[in-house]
């Protein structure tokens, strides 16, 4: 760890903070502004919420003297991105109530709500609670929302990784009382004895100052890649035993990360390492085990390298190994032979080995609300009024109406067409493989638009497509405001990252199976010069393709990017 004096500013904050606690119940009193004090805004990421403006208003609000139009975000873990109808009745009601009137569907499976204020923000959290779910290490420099490959009901297999994913997301749960003291009024828990003095809070794991950024992992099942494991710091890959079909363990993938900034090499994204395999009964012991190391060994004095994949690439994956060797006893196998095929959702209708049916409707940029002729939350809540199943939020920011019985299935596509929530039938592939942050008017880091932007866009890609005879290719497009990478555009074939107002890196030649970063082909670039340069490449594409090649592909194989560029595998 960094000597105290070379520790991170955010780093002495944690430390000061109790536990998390900090000045939060100060702040939430304060009348006076819509904000929250500054330290705390850091804590706040911890408890699952983040201190946003609408800025849009900026400008107008700093000529009239007045402080930003303050509002918060708030994000709520759904581990394995699997909700009750129940549970979706309850956010409806939240966003409805409290936020701007739409849920957001986000790219590691959880719920966000935008537009909460200071003074609402403890009943909209109680609320959270309420239907059984936390916002607690939704954000911070803690393990966050534990993510799944969809349907874990399709078999066994995909029951047991499920069930694994959650045992992960509660392991590594942070154990402070400060989430329960501060948004739900509920002290230690039990009633306190007069003169009693208060226990004070241990973090197994996390220990006081918990870990030096923020922490990402995933579980995936071959042949489908839709989490994007390879984007992750920690992943686990699950292997099937070739004769009874049953997990057999789990490959671990170690170092992966999409966050960098413009102009600083020695930020990147990187693409994570398989380390090893480790059976199905040690898999918690190695997740703890993987987060320690990085607890005690990643950089507490630079937040821009604090990254685990910066810690892995510093020291290799030999020391890793060593040092999770120490920590659990025994060393992990040697990694099994596995195979992806893409990381896109399979939409329309699916049947299951237990006889029911799943429903994967496309939600552009994960958006729920009510627009013009698609009343999305409107239809998802008179869904969710009669559907017994679950629902799944899929890593590609669309949802899963799950566990159907085909006696319902006519009721479900009614209540679908009826709202206008049947774009996965009209959407051409383009569009239902694209995704986007938030971006403007909420996220402070955005630079560019995206969620707002990118729908236009997609449909001028489109119809440039379909002039080149490629309306019906698959190809994925990715977007960001900033470079942190929310919305993955650096494992896109076509990824846009925002640069200015306007303005865009063009990042081409990921693989369709997320085994392959893209690399940068133009810089700074606007929308024509963006078309105009996809243009080109298409035309390319379309008279130069191999049978079934992905664009990405093409574009390595025909060396049309940078030379040290290998083909995925």
């Amino acid at each position: 760890m960094a000597e105290q004096s070379q520790l991170s500013p955010v780093e002495h904050i944690k430390a000061a903070s109790n536990y998390l606690r900090g000045t939060l119940k100060e702040s939430l009193e304060d009348n006076i502004s819509g904000s929250i004090a500054e330290d705390d805004t850091q804590l706040s990421k911890f408890h699952g919420i983040y201190q946003q403006d609408d800025r849009d208003v900026r400008e107008d609000r700093r000529r009239q003297m007045l402080e930003p139009d303050y509002q918060f975000m708030i994000r709520a873990r759904v581990p394995g991105g699997v909700c009750t109808p129940k549970q979706w009745l309850a956010f409806d009601e939240i966003a409805r109530r409290w936020a701007n009137g739409s849920i957001r569907i986000t790219t590691r499976q959880a719920f966000q709500l935008h537009g909460v204020l200071k003074h609402e923000l403890k009943p909209t959290i109680r609320a959270i609670n309420d239907s059984l779910m936390d916002t607690i290490a939704a954000c911070g420099d803690v393990n966050r929302n534990v993510m799944a490959t969809v349907l874990p009901e399709s078999s066994k297999l995909h029951r047991k990784v499920f069930e694994d994913a959650c045992a992960v997301s509660e392991h590594l749960t942070p154990h402070t009382r400060a989430y329960h003291e501060i948004w739900l009024d509920d002290g230690d828990g039990k009633k306190k004895v007069a003169g009693t003095p208060q226990q004070e809070d241990v973090e197994p794991i996390y220990g006081k100052v918990y870990l030096p950024r923020k922490f990402k992992t995933a579980f995936a099942i071959p042949p489908r890649n839709d989490v994007d494991v390879y984007a992750h710091d920690l992943g686990f890959v699950a292997i099937a035993d070739e004769k009874t079909g049953e997990l057999a363990g789990y490959n671990v993938t170690v170092g992966g990360g999409m966050g960098a900034t413009h102009g600083d090499p020695a930020t990147y994204p990187r693409l994570a390492d398989v380390l090893g395999l480790c059976t199905p009964d040690q898999v918690t012991a190695v997740a703890e085990g993987i987060v320690t190391i990085q607890r005690d060994f990643g950089d507490r004095s630079e937040r821009k390298h604090a990254r685990f994949k910066y810690t892995v690439q510093d020291h290799g994956l030999e020391w890793l190994h060593d040092q999770l060797e120490q920590r659990l006893g025994y060393r992990l196998e040697a990694a099994r032979e596995f195979n992806f095929t893409h990381t896109g959702d399979q939409y329309g209708w699916q049947r299951t080995d237990d006889g029911l049916w799943n429903l994967t409707l496309f939600i552009e940029n994960g958006r729920v609300a009510d627009r013009g002729v698609s009343r999305l939350l409107s239809g998802m809540k008179a869904i969710a009024g009669v559907h017994r199943g679950e629902f799944r939020l899929t890593a590609n920011q669309n949802l899963v109406i799950a566990g159907v019985p085909e006696s319902e299935r006519v009721a479900i596509d009614s209540l679908v067409h009826k709202h206008g929530l049947d774009h996965h039938a009209k959407a051409g592939p383009v569009r239902l493989n694209a995704m986007a942050c938030v971006g403007f008017p909420t996220c402070g880091l955005a630079m560019a638009e995206s969620e707002r932007y990118l729908p236009d866009l997609v449909g001028k890609i489109e119809t440039m497509m379909a002039g080149h005879g490629l309306a019906e290719q698959g190809v994925t497009v990715r977007m960001t405001g900033c470079p942190n990478g929310c919305a993955r555009p650096y494992l896109a074939e076509i990824g846009l990252v925002g640069k200015g107002p306007g303005l865009y890196n063009l990042h081409l030649g990921a693989a369709w199976d997320g085994s392959r970063l893209n690399q940068l082909y133009r810089e700074n670039i606007d929308e024509s010069e963006i078309l105009e340069t996809l243009d080109g490449l298409f035309a390319r594409y379309a008279g130069e393709r191999q049978d079934q090649e992905y664009f990405g592909n093409y574009l390595v194989r025909q060396g049309l990017l940078d030379s040290n560029v290998k083909e995925s595998a």
